[in-house]
């Protein structure tokens, strides 16, 4: 039996449609302790520090208190996440109107909910977890709120040891045959190839030629002409190296899994997997882009350190496969891996979202880490072509 005593307390509106009754939310309190009952003696709510614009998020909350329980009164934190449909997003208005409805469909938001109301907790293989769902709501047709219980992230550097680890858990993620009935969880039917003639057709090709964008100053110094223009070649390429994923392998991938989104456990040797958005079947190695990529993109981890962490990362991603009993060959990933970070990552580097920034000493250091990256990219499926 849980008990609430019902409190008003104005921190609560912060939560906006993602709030619950104190009934409900008593009765995840309780879950969280592993109690009985329960009693809510007081509630705060806090928005969350995240500095990375996130299209599909709505907000980001700590809801916290103590709770009198029949062994005395106890703490208790729950982040709750709002998740929405694309088209909510102030960043939607950008959007022009006849792509619109294609534009909303292409970024799935339905995904992390139902993620968390699966049992993929208990099918991930050793070394891999993920946050306790208390409670996962339908807020509209168009929107969730997803409570989950707060994870005792360790924050392990991310030395090529951790690359390396991160690699061998996805690679076993990918291939896991109890993880694989899930792999098409989040009911979103998607596809390289739907990227390839959405965002990066009627948003990518154009700011390639778009030669005015190239005279910003922040562009000109770091990226120059001779990046440009391959890059510009390479997007003619585009559609018969997508050709080349969409042949390969699929297997079940994370679909984001920076280093933002594999958090630390206590165990050096353990992730905890968040923010599942993007969860679906996607072409071997797909998850390793945004792992090698993630940090250098956000200027936080230096470009020339790219290939001594792919030298890191393909072996162990490899050893991950075979363990789940799926052999492969390493050109092989090392060819995948290099079209996705290309397509996806390296012919939209360009730092476009800053352009509009007073100029700094720390932009100009992150465009020439993302020149860098471009290049690294292009180089790459240059020489596993």
């Amino acid at each position: 039996m849980v008990f609430s005593s019902f409190l008003v307390v104005s921190t609560r509106a912060l939560l906006g449609a993602a709030d619950v009754g104190d009934e409900e939310l008593a009765t995840m309190v309780a879950s969280l302790l592993g109690e009985k009952r329960v009693e809510l003696l007081d509630v705060e709510v806090s928005p969350v520090a995240y500095d990375l614009p996130s299209i599909t998020t709505a907000g980001r909350h700590w809801v916290s208190g103590q709770a009198a329980t029949l062994n005395g009164a106890k703490p208790f934190r729950i982040f709750v996440k709002h998740v929405q449909c694309w088209s909510r997003s102030p960043l939607f208005e950008a959007v022009p109107l006849d792509i619109r409805e294609v534009a909303a469909a292409s970024v799935p938001w339905r995904t992390e909910p139902l993620v968390y109301r699966s049992d993929l907790a208990e099918r991930l293989p050793d070394g891999l977890s993920m946050p306790m769902a208390l409670g996962v709501y339908d807020l509209d047709e168009r929107s969730a709120s997803i409570w989950l219980a707060e994870v005792p992230a360790t924050d392990w550097p991310w030395d090529l040891d951790r690359y390396r680890r991160a690699a061998y858990l996805l690679g076993r993620l990918a291939a896991s045959s109890t993880v694989a009935p899930l792999a098409s969880v989040g009911e979103h039917a998607w596809t390289v190839r739907d990227y390839l003639e959405g965002r990066f057709r009627h948003q990518v090709v154009p700011m390639l030629h778009d030669d005015d964008l190239w005279l910003h100053p922040l562009l000109a110094r770091s990226f120059g002409p001779a990046v440009r223009d391959r890059m510009r070649d390479a997007a003619l390429q585009a559609p018969r190296w997508v050709a080349e994923l969409e042949e390969a392998p699929h297997v079940t991938g994370h679909g984001d899994a920076c280093p933002n989104n594999l958090l630390g456990a206590p165990d050096r040797n353990s992730l905890v997997l968040i923010d599942f958005g993007f969860w679906k079947p996607l072409p071997l190695a797909f998850d390793l882009g945004q792992l090698v990529l993630g940090e250098v993109q956000l200027g936080r981890r230096p470009a020339d350190t790219l290939a001594e962490t792919d030298a890191a990362v393909v072996p162990a991603y490899v050893e991950g496969l075979a363990v789940e009993s799926m052999v492969t060959d390493p050109a092989l990933v090392t060819r995948l891996h290099a079209l996705q970070m290309l397509i996806f990552s390296g012919l939209s580097s360009m730092p476009f979202e800053h352009l509009a920034s007073p100029p700094s000493p720390e932009l100009d250091t992150l465009a020439a880490g993302r020149a860098s990256l471009a290049t690294y990219c292009l180089d790459l499926v240059d020489s596993t072509g």
